[in-house]
């Protein structure tokens, strides 16, 4: 069997051109006569894949000078501690609650302080994201927490919360690097990379440097206190090595196709196909507010479990995968990461007419 349209929320889709020449590399990096999964991270040759690495996802966000870029473990859900441990002098924060990991962020953030929902879409299942231009900031919060595109429900901030001042913090996990972004506007950026940029297990940081300080939490494990990985440049311990030398080749790929703008149309093109289909079509239907749409995740029913079931089996078999919804939420997604090629919405797309014809 060939390569199938791949789905999937994450671990998800990579370029097909990174897969050939990793796989090309697997044996023998560069005349190394070894595989990077085998070298020593305080090697030459891994020095110059992280450097690279940091250089170009510098090069591609214009990450300003005064922020950090660390390489860690632990996914996106370890660092729902490490924020609050890190950032909660006051012991107060507030968090917008626009999904799953938003609300597990800020139930984890509570073990360290007070914690503040300030706003919610949960009254209407996290179907759109609600208004953040005048929220509630709390005058002593730490900072202002937010899921900037929630993978599970498909919605996604198209601005962000006006926050008076206080610092933003955004989990960025799955609309990482598929569109421009001014990092400025951020205190801490960061997400898990095995939606959008590489394989799991590594995490990417993005933090402002006012915000590394020793004066964290008592208590605080000297793995979960971001000045000792920004101090070692992301190698205090043995980092996720693969999954950095992935990721650096997912940055030149990204750099290739014509940068963060160029990827930002891309998404935009895809995403069109698929939702005017689902706009118009008799048996599908989206299930996010129109203005709070993402690029990256399409939420879709049909308003039957059985037929929802009948749809991922048959669409496994035609060859596209992984198109069944979150346990939480059922029905179907569609994940189109950079990754995924427009001729596989457009199969997708083909496949869901057949499918309707077949069923109304």
């Amino acid at each position: 069997m060939g390569r199938v349209y791949n789905f999937s929320a994450g671990p998800a889709v990579l370029p097909e051109d990174v897969l050939k020449e990793a796989a090309e590399e697997m044996l023998d990096y560069k005349g190394t006569g070894m595989s990077v999964m085998e070298m020593s991270h305080r090697s030459k040759a891994f020095e110059e894949i992280i450097n690279g690495a940091e250089a170009d996802l510098r090069e591609l966000m214009n990450i300003p000078d005064n922020y950090k870029v660390l390489f860690l473990q632990g996914g996106a859900s370890q660092q729902f501690a490490m924020i609050p441990m890190n950032l909660m002098k006051n012991r107060v924060a507030d968090y917008i609650i626009t999904g799953q990991w938003a609300k597990k962020a800020a139930s984890e953030a509570e073990k360290y302080g007070k914690v503040n929902r300030i706003a919610s879409s949960a009254d209407k299942t996290f179907s759109y994201i609600p208004d953040c231009s005048d929220l509630p900031v709390s005058e002593d919060a730490d900072y202002v927490y937010i899921c900037e595109n929630n993978t599970i429900y498909g919605t996604k901030f198209q601005e962000l919360p006006n926050t008076k001042g206080k610092l933003l913090v955004s989990d960025v996990s799955s609309c990482f690097l598929s569109e421009p972004v001014d990092v400025s506007k951020y205190g801490i950026l960061y997400g898990g990379v095995q939606k959008n940029i590489g394989p799991a297990g590594t995490v990417i940081v993005i933090i402002r440097e006012d915000l590394i300080t020793e004066d964290v939490l008592p208590g605080t494990p000297t793995m979960l206190t971001y000045k000792t990985h920004a101090d070692a440049k992301s190698l205090y311990n043995t980092p996720p090595a693969y999954g950095i030398y992935i990721c650096g080749k997912v940055f030149k790929w990204i750099k290739s196709m014509g940068g963060l703008s160029a990827m930002k149309e891309r998404n935009e093109k895809k995403a069109a196909l698929l939702y005017d289909f689902l706009d118009q079509s008799k048996l599908f239907k989206g299930t996010v507010e129109k203005k709070d749409r993402s690029l990256m995740n399409v939420p879709f029913v049909t308003g039957d479990v059985d037929l929802d079931a009948k749809f991922v089996k048959e669409a496994k078999e035609a060859g596209l995968e992984n198109l069944k919804g979150h346990r939480s939420v059922g029905g179907m997604r569609a994940s189109i990461y950079n990754a995924m090629p427009y001729e596989g919405v457009e199969a997708l797309v083909a496949f869901m007419k057949k499918f309707e014809e077949e069923n109304l």
